[in-house]
């Protein structure tokens, strides 16, 4: 079956219509010509017939197999046209004309966290990021998106595999690095008990880790898992939150500070441990809101231990169930929200019901972003401002920045 490729999906696979309906193609681009059979709605190894100019070569070896990535075979003008699109295409949807006015992309091997699979099999265990739409592991010993700092530990995992997996189940490693070096937080391991703490903590020791925690029970905790945030330094919990590169929250960080400038007092809202609030501290006083006590109480912490910022109030609070009232947004001259991926529903109706004037949205979800912004704008907001910051290269993952103002 020949067949030519309309456009991507959001997941970044070729989309086509076929003799049956529409059929979702691997690794193909708009424009090219395919020759392939469907299977249940997909063509998963396509023949390129014509290949489009945005066609490149892969430059990882593990590319075709591995599902860490989804468009290295596209050009990087590509990928960054392709995104913008995505967001400018989802808030036409809701009515808004908008233009991405750019892309900031980070560089290669700059991924500081990153969630890697470990398991056990008969003749050992595997380590890596699970095949292209399979449950099979991938060992990537060459990722080209993660510090080295991150593949160097490897080793480590593989030990934490061999010592703390079932031999059905399916450990996951959350990786971060820290200015004191990586910390690794585990999930879906067996339970420690005396033995199994003792043989981590020895691995922790043995390959220089900052932090290991299992299961959410710090085993080692041999230096402080630092973060920079503007002026502090910050610890967050285990596995917490973190922008995934270093060029990725500079961008998001500047872009927030622009967009706030001259507020004299900022709610930063789903703050997390601080990213925004603190680098904003130096010359506002922030209101934090976040649900997590542990990612506030890092972020108190820090504050207090640094020098030359203004005051940094904190608060507990479930932005989805009990988001702030207008009178609670209006004592602040601007508003920075960075919601999960559900985006901020809740919260962005009060903020449009209250006299609130700036605010700064950072989201990584186009399409509930595009709802919130449809509401800000019938609230008679303006969205003046519009970036994609991409952390994720090659992923489909899109995030976004976007400054609003009203009145």
């Amino acid at each position: 079956m020949q067949l030519t490729i309309d456009r991507l999906s959001l997941h970044a696979d070729g989309v086509a219509r076929g003799p049956e309906g529409t059929l979702h193609v691997a690794m193909a681009l708009p424009g090219e010509v395919i020759e392939g059979e469907p299977v249940e709605g997909r063509i998963a190894a396509p023949k390129i017939v014509t290949p489009s100019a945005d066609r490149v070569k892969a430059p990882c070896a593990h590319y075709r197999a591995c599902g860490g990535c989804a468009l290295q075979h596209a050009s990087d003008a590509f990928v960054a046209r392709w995104k913008a699109e995505v967001v400018e295409t989802a808030l036409a949807g809701r009515g808004i004309t908008a233009r991405v006015a750019r892309v900031e992309t980070s560089p290669l091997q700059a991924r500081r966290r990153a969630t890697l699979a470990g398991r056990r099999t008969k003749k050992g265990t595997l380590v890596g990021f699970h095949a292209r739409g399979s449950e099979t592991l991938i060992e990537v010993p060459n990722c080209l998106i993660l510090r080295p700092e991150l593949l160097a530990v490897v080793p480590a995992l593989h030990e934490a595999t061999e010592a703390g997996a079932s031999r059905k189940g399916e450990v996951a490693f959350a990786l971060t690095l820290s200015e004191a070096g990586v910390e690794i937080a585990t999930r879906g391991g067996k339970p420690v008990d005396p033995a199994l703490f003792a043989t981590l903590a020895a691995l922790a020791e043995r390959h220089d880790l900052a932090r290991l925690s299992w299961e959410g029970e710090t085993i080692a905790a041999r230096r402080p898992a630092l973060q920079n945030f503007g002026r502090a330094r910050v610890t967050p919990p285990p596995g917490a939150f973190l922008q995934a590169t270093e060029a990725g929250e500079a961008a998001l960080v500047d872009f927030v500070r622009a967009a706030t400038e001259g507020a004299a007092k900022v709610a930063d809202l789903f703050a997390g441990c601080g990213t925004f609030a603190l680098a904003l501290a130096d010359r506002a006083e922030v209101h934090a809101v976040e649900a997590e006590a542990a990612m506030l109480g890092a972020l108190d912490r820090g504050w207090r231990a640094a020098q030359g910022l203004k005051r940094v109030t904190h608060e507990a609070r479930d932005l989805f169930r009990r988001p702030l009232l207008p009178d609670e947004l209006e004592a602040h001259d601007a508003i920075v929200i960075d919601p999960p991926r559900a985006g901020a529903e809740a919260q962005v109706a009060e903020i449009c019901t209250s006299k609130t004037r700036h605010l700064a949205y950072v989201s990584c979800n186009p399409v509930t972003f595009a709802r919130d912004a449809a509401a800000l704008t019938a609230a008679g907001f303006a969205l003046e401002e519009l970036i994609v910051v991409d952390q994720f290269r090659w992923s489909p993952h899109i995030e976004l920045a976007a400054r609003f103002r009203r009145g």
